[in-house]
C-alpha cells in the first residue's frame, strides 16, 4: 500500500492508523505486513463501506483535517460520492522493514 509523500512520516511514526481507498478489490490483507520507508505496518482490519459512514475519528486517524480533504485525497482513482463504496483500512506500525 502506497502513501503520499507528505503522509509517509506520519504513517511511519504511527500517527496515521487509517487509510481510505477507492479500489476495485483489496490490495492488502488482514495480518499482512507492508513497508513504509524504513518502517513496517500490519493491517488490522479492512471494511468495504460507503464513504458516508466515514467518521470524524476516521478522518483524524487518516491524517486529514476534514471529510472533504479525505474525499479529495482518496479520489485519485475516481470520483467519490457519499454512497461510493471505499475500503477503510486500519493498521499499526510493527517495526523496521527487513
Amino acid at each position: 500500500m502506497q502513501f503520499s509523500r507528505e503522509l509517509r512520516d506520519d504513517v511511519a511514526s504511527g500517527r496515521i492508523t487509517v487509510s481510505i481507498r477507492l479500489w476495485s478489490r483489496p490490495q492488502v490483507k488482514v495480518g499482512g505486513r507492508y513497508a513504509v520507508g524504513s518502517r513496517q505496518f500490519e493491517v488490522d482490519d479492512i471494511e468495504l463501506v460507503p464513504f458516508s459512514s466515514i467518521t470524524a475519528a476516521d478522518v483524524r486517524k487518516a491524517g486529514e483535517t476534514d471529510r472533504e480533504s479525505l474525499r479529495r485525497r482518496a479520489a485519485h482513482a475516481g470520483p467519490i460520492e457519499d454512497d461510493t463504496l471505499v475500503y477503510r483500512i486500519e493498521f499499526h506500525v510493527v517495526g523496521s522493514a527487513s
